[in-house]
C-alpha cells in the first residue's frame, strides 16, 4: 500500500510550535530509515510517512522546527552565503 501524501494537511503541521510541542509525540529523525534506491518522489512520501511532521520533528531529545523554501537553493549554498557574510 503506497503512502497519499494528498491526505497529509501540510499547513497544520507547519503550524505546530516547537516551543510547545510535547517532545514525547514526535518521531526522532535518527529512526528514520529510507531505501536510496527508491524514486525521489517515493523517497519524499517515504520520509514524510515516517517522520510524521516534516516541520517539527525531534533529534535525541531536542525539538527541531524546520522552514522550506520554494527558491530552489540548497542548504548548503544557504550555509555558503552565510558562512561568507561573517
Amino acid at each position: 500500500m503506497e503512502f497519499d501524501m494528498s491526505q497529509v494537511d501540510f499547513e497544520a503541521l507547519r503550524q505546530v510550535d516547537v516551543r510547545t510541542v510535547d517532545l514525547d509525540t514526535l518521531v526522532d529523525i535518527n529512526e528514520v530509515k529510507i531505501d536510496e534506491g527508491l524514486p525521489r518522489e517515493q523517497r519524499i512520501a517515504e520520509f514524510v510517512r515516517q517522520i510524521k511532521n516534516p516541520y517539527c520533528f525531534k533529534v535525541g531529545k531536542v525539538a527541531v522546527s524546520v522552514e522550506f523554501s520554494d527558491d530552489g537553493v540548497t542548504l548548503e549554498q544557504r550555509m555558503e552565503q552565510y558562512l561568507q557574510s561573517l
